[in-house]
């Protein structure tokens, strides 16, 4: 797998960046705070969205724009792929606005749906990538620094085997499972046995029999009582009939009775009735006459001269068309009226919006002037600025009038100092390291001196080396006292120059900053010149505008006043008209009040004819019922004669007897129904036992056959989980051997120290380095710079496992290194870099390193400058291809 090219739009601290990636190695540098390390997370946030930020999208979106976006070309296992991830943070809080990611096969929306494809693609999640392929910043101690367990569980995951695990531990659970269930079934089982024998105790069947025998008898007993019963019913529905036959005759002669007394009361209201008709119609005779006086005394007050249908409606129909050509002028005048109402409203509001527009205008320009006045002042700052920043341009530029480099040659003079003091002090630790050696010498040759023999052989000292050359060491350690002094005051010397070209790099480095910086207030007094030229212009525009408006109000306004007198005229005449439509709705009122009172009279005739045909009918009605009240007399005579006395007493006392048997016999047959029902509930409740009984067994075979089956199950799932165990134990040898030859091969070629002998790894991924002697020893007990390396030893080695994959090469991402020298002194650098070289003669394809070490500077294939703009605080990259680029 590798990275192609890279584009950033608003992430972090790069406003637009756009970077291709090559193979190789290729090394971002820069100075701290540049934003090298920005790339790269732009390129694992690209891949993995949030879960590889540390902390939220907000923090990814540059201050003060809206949306962020990353674009990343990658290339992996033979195909194309390309992520477009768009945040935006117009909100509360940012969201992932856009996420698309393009394969070979298809595209592929949305955040989760993307983050999923990419790890299902690499094999490993956010976590899995930076443990293996991506060092970052300050981790890169991180595997060591774990402990066994989580070591273990780091390098399982990433070498798949953490699914084997997570298999054993589904396995696991399955079988405490079956456990359980067994457990449970185990359980209903003894309880279901425990509830059969106590059903089996009760005899069931035997109880079903005696309950059923008891049961037939009580229904013989109910079917005896019921046949007495039933005579008993018979004679008294007989009973019943005689009384209810006398007992109907009885009634219709007491209806008979009612109704003779109703019709003759009848007869008597209805003759009550048609008199009173006969007095509402001579009442109606004298209000009709009085109609028709009335109605000539209203035809006088009109100039009609008759009061007929047809004259009246005439008039009216005049009269509503006068009325309505009055309307129609009223109406006209009535709108004029309004429109030159609504024409003068709308001028005055016109007047007063032009007004009111023409001093917004002439506040405006009041504004602008005072505005003016202000920019002319800042203006007169910003020209003092330059002056200030014109003076320390120079101050600085005048600290190079002694110095012993010209402007610009401070950062090239400081390297050449540091590199002199570096010499000088390699060269004053040699001398020193002389010194002692020296002393020690003639130390030696005094003491054989004092002693005057040599304590081991005897002999006399007198001529022998160390004795002879004691004068010769003695110069010798005075030459290299002398030469220590020399070499410290060189070393004083060389420290004070390089404070005093410290000084004259950051005096270049600040005039640098102030060129910038008055770049920038020429470019803000050019704009605040041209603004203020603009807003005099604006301010005298604005004053000419607001005098027009002040004109047109002017005439607009007097339009207005004769708007309002024209619809005062027409106001006048809208009353002349109106008092016409009164007069008019007054003769109206005359002819429709003559109506009135004809359409009374018609009504008074009509009632009388209705009087008289009522009087008819009731006459009729009358004769009607005479005849009826006959034949009721005649019914009543009948019914009379045919009432016999004694049968009905012979039937009450045939009623009372039955009745009284009928409610004795009904207590007996309840009292055998609720027996015969009891025994019903207890058949039931038996045949119920019965069947649960039946139940009970069924159960208990069914259980017994799943306990069988459980505790099978249960086997089962305790060999698969020992079965993982197992399988997980052996890949995990078969890397470990393997891991640990990588490991071994990777630390030789790169470790230049005889004081360690070989790697060991065991099982559980537990390191032990040993020395030459065999004594084993903890990486923690390294030293920082030894114990960095041997880290990133494992990182290599593990890197080179996945790559070669268990079951052939597998495509793996680039290995990114992210200031890896953080713990590392100058020699360890240097192996550092051979580790690089080593990895990429295996094979590895593309290797990212950031860092600002001029070693690893010297051995890239690809460089990419990371610079930051000090007034923008915006970064940028330049890509450059040699060392050469590097130093242009």
């Amino acid at each position: 797998m590798k990275f192609e090219r890279v584009r950033l739009s608003n992430f972090k601290c790069y406003e637009d960046a756009d970077l291709a990636l090559e193979s190789g190695i290729t090394v971002i540098h820069g100075l701290n705070g540049s934003g090298k390390s920005s790339l790269l997370e732009a390129c694992f946030f690209a891949l993995y969205g949030a879960r590889a930020l540390d902390r939220t999208l907000e923090d990814v979106v540059t201050i003060g724009a809206e949306d962020a976006e990353v674009e990343l070309w990658f290339t992996h296992a033979g195909g194309s792929y390309h992520i477009h991830r768009r945040i935006r943070a117009t909100g509360e809080s940012a969201q992932t606005a856009k996420c698309v990611l393009e394969t070979p096969d298809g595209n592929i929306d949305g955040a989760r749906d993307v983050r999923a494809h990419i790890v299902n693609l690499f094999r490993m999640d956010a976590e899995a990538f930076v443990n293996c392929a991506y060092v970052r910043q300050g981790e890169v101690n991180k595997l060591i620094n774990a402990t066994p367990a989580q070591r273990q569980d780091m390098i399982d995951d990433l070498l798949q085997l953490g699914k084997l695990e997570e298999y054993r531990e589904r396995a696991s659970d399955a079988r405490l499972g079956v456990k359980s269930v067994l457990d449970d079934r185990r359980g209903s089982y003894s309880e279901l046995e425990s509830q059969i024998e106590a059903k089996e105790e009760k005899n069931l069947h035997g109880l079903l029999n005696d309950l059923e025998s008891e049961r037939n008898e009580t229904e013989s007993e109910i079917e005896r009582f019921e046949g007495n019963r039933d005579e008993a019913r018979q004679t008294l529905e007989d009973a019943e009939a005689v009384l209810e036959t006398s007992e109907e005759k009885r009634e219709e002669l007491d209806s008979l009775e009612t109704d003779i007394e109703a019709l003759q009361d009848e007869i008597t209201e209805t003759e009550r009735e048609r008199e009173e008709c006969r007095k509402r119609a001579s009442d109606v005779r004298e209000t009709i006459a009085e109609l028709t006086s009335k109605v000539e005394t209203l035809l006088d007050e009109t100039d009609l001269e008759s009061a007929d249908e047809e004259a009246l409606d005439s008039r009216l129909e005049a009269l509503d068309a006068e009325d309505e050509s009055l309307a129609e002028t009223l109406e006209d005048h009535r709108m004029k009226a309004r429109m030159f109402d609504n024409q003068a409203s709308n001028l005055g509001e016109r007047v007063a919006d032009l007004e009111s527009r023409a001093a917004e205008k002439r506040e405006r320009a009041d504004r602008l002037d005072t505005e003016v006045e202000e920019a002319t002042a800042e203006l007169k700052n910003r020209r003092e600025k330059l002056t200030e920043i014109d003076d320390e341009i120079e101050s600085y530029r005048e600290r190079f009038a002694d110095a012993p480099v010209e402007f610009g040659e401070a950062e090239d003079h400081l390297e050449s100092l540091r590199s002199d003091l570096e010499d000088c002090r390699e060269e004053e630790t040699n001398v020193r390291a002389n010194l002692r050696t020296a002393k020690e010498q003639v130390a030696e040759a005094e003491r054989l001196l004092d002693a005057g023999k040599c304590p081991e052989c005897g002999q006399p000292v007198e001529e022998s080396p160390h004795v002879d050359t004691i004068d010769e060491d003695r110069e010798r350690v005075s030459e290299l006292r002398e030469n220590v002094e020399t070499l410290r005051e060189k070393r004083t010397r060389l420290e004070a120059r390089i404070d005093d070209a410290e000084d004259l790099l950051t005096a270049e480095n600040r005039v640098r900053e102030r060129r910038n910086n008055r770049t920038n207030v020429e470019q803000l007094v050019e704009d605040r010149e041209s603004a203020i030229r603009e807003k005099r212009e604006e301010a005298e525009t604005l004053r000419e505008e607001a005098e027009t408006l002040q004109s047109d109000a002017a005439e607009r306004k007097e339009s207005a006043e004769e708007l309002e007198e024209k619809a005062e005229t027409q106001r006048e005449e809208i009353e002349r008209l109106e008092r016409e439509r009164e007069a008019v709705a007054d003769r109206r009122t005359r002819i429709e009040r003559i109506q009135t009172v004809q359409e009374k009279k018609a009504d008074a005739e009509s009632e009388l004819d209705r009087l008289a045909e009522k009087r008819s009918h009731l006459d009729e009605l009358n004769d009607q019922r005479r005849e009826n009240l006959s034949d009721k007399r005649a019914r009543q005579s009948e019914l009379r004669d045919a009432y016999d006395e004694s049968a009905v007493e012979r039937a009450r006392d045939n009623k009372q007897r039955a009745e009284n048997y009928l409610e004795q016999v009904a207590d007996k047959l309840s009292s055998l129904r609720e027996q015969r029902d009891d025994l019903i509930d207890r058949i039931g409740a038996v045949r119920g036992e019965i069947e649960e009984l039946e139940e009970l067994r069924d159960r208990r075979d069914d259980i017994e056959e799943r306990v069988s089956a459980l505790e099978s199950l249960y086997d089962e799932a305790a060999d698969l989980q020992s079965m993982y165990g197992d399988l997980r134990a052996e890949l995990r040898q078969r890397n470990v051997v393997s891991l640990e030859r990588m490991l071994n091969e990777v630390f030789d070629l790169i470790y230049q120290n005889d004081s360690y002998a070989r790697i060991a790894l065991d099982g559980e991924y537990r390191l032990t380095i040993y020395q030459k002697d065999g004594e084993p020893l903890d990486p923690e007990q390294l030293s920082g710079g030894e114990r960095a390396l041997f880290n990133l030893s494992l990182r290599c080695a593990i890197y080179r496992l996945l790559a070669e994959g268990i079951e052939g090469s597998a495509p793996m991402p680039p290995l990114i290194l992210d200031e890896p020298t953080v713990f590392l002194d100058s020699g360890h650098v240097s192996q550092l870099v051979e580790l690089v070289e080593s990895m990429r003669e295996l094979g590895v394809e593309q290797i990212i390193v950031v860092s600002h070490d001029d070693e690893l500077v010297g051995g890239a294939d690809n460089l990419v400058r990371v610079e930051k703009d000090s007034t923008t605080n915006r970064s940028h990259v330049e890509q450059r291809e040699s060392l050469l680029g590097v130093a242009d």
